[in-house]
């Protein structure tokens, strides 16, 4: 039996392919194999976005008890508030930093190690290895490093006598903002791996094609390679916009949003009100705002790319 499942396997697959495998499955093999995932599904998602929505409709404490329908105040409260405005704001100034670096220096970086460069381990090290890594982890370890006082960075300056450069990192608005953007180019591992794969694919008789007709490595990069990607730029681009409105943790761990909210991003915004135990109706609307704003960009995204091609 353990012999036959490799020829199974390749039978299931040659089936799939012909589009007569799911024909053959009846309502009860289908039961068996999608009827964990779609119970999976209906609890973790359904349920808990229409709890969401209903808490959004109605002001309640942290108990959830005596809950009193408010309608549309809260969101009514969340739009007007500029506070949230600057939230969202940042949250699209990140992206665009974490994809306009993806597409450069995760590309750069991707060349690099698909033609061998040297210290090809200390980049796989330093861009590679965070990507596995809990974002969590690395913030924190930012902001140890960061500290004023006694954080690594200013403690070296000051034993180089270099005091005028020991400055208050997460404290100074601008700095600490500087330093939540460097945070989000720091983690360029996903588009540099999208990339690297992308490129073991591509027909390499093009590029000896360019060489031999006298094209330099700045040329054939720009012109050659990076135009031959235009897929893995969308995905990229569609990724890295997501993933800017799931970094809570970035943002939590490294400045909690300050100084005085100048790096306050969505997450952060919406786990501030849900944990105050007042209003948790009010986290709840601006998390489905942020949820909705999600989904439009990515759809337009997903429009946009379709339109492209």
């Amino acid at each position: 039996m353990f012999f036959a499942a490799p020829n199974l396997i390749v039978e299931i697959v040659v089936m799939a392919k012909k589009r007569r495998f799911i024909r053959q499955l009846s309502w009860r093999d289908a039961a068996f194999f999608f009827g964990p995932l779609i119970a999976f599904y209906t609890v973790f998602y359904l349920f808990s976005t229409g709890f969401l929505i209903y808490s959004s409709l109605h002001r309640m404490s942290i108990s959830l008890r005596n809950p009193r329908f408010v309608g549309f105040d809260n969101f009514t409260l969340l739009l007007t508030d500029p506070n949230f405005h600057s939230a969202l704001i940042n949250n699209l100034i990140f992206a665009g930093i974490a994809i306009g670096a993806g597409l450069t220096i995760g590309f750069f970086i991707a060349v690099a190690l698909s033609a061998g460069v040297r210290g090809k381990a200390l980049l796989y090290s330093i861009f590679l290895l965070p990507t596995l890594m809990p974002l969590a982890l690395i913030a924190s370890v930012f902001r140890v490093l960061l500290e004023t006082r006694f954080g690594g960075l200013n403690e070296a300056l000051r034993s180089m006598g270099l005091d005028a450069f020991a400055l208050n990192w997460l404290i100074d608005p601008a700095l600490a903002f500087g330093v939540v953007g460097v945070l989000f180019v720091y983690m360029i591992g996903l588009p540099v791996m999208y990339y690297t794969a992308n490129l073991a694919t591509i027909n390499t008789s093009v590029l000896e094609a360019a060489v031999l007709d006298g094209a330099r490595t700045a040329r054939l990069m720009r012109e050659i390679l990076f135009p031959l990607m235009k897929g893995t730029h969308r995905t990229i681009v569609l990724s890295t916009m997501l993933m800017s409105f799931r970094a809570f943790d970035i943002v939590f761990f490294s400045t909690e949003g300050g100084p005085a909210g100048t790096t306050e991003i969505a997450g952060t915004y919406v786990y501030r009100f849900s944990t105050s135990g007042t209003n948790i109706g009010y986290g709840a609307s601006a998390a489905l705002i942020v949820m909705i704003v999600s989904l439009v960009v990515a759809t337009l995204q997903l429009l946009w790319t379709r339109r492209r091609s």
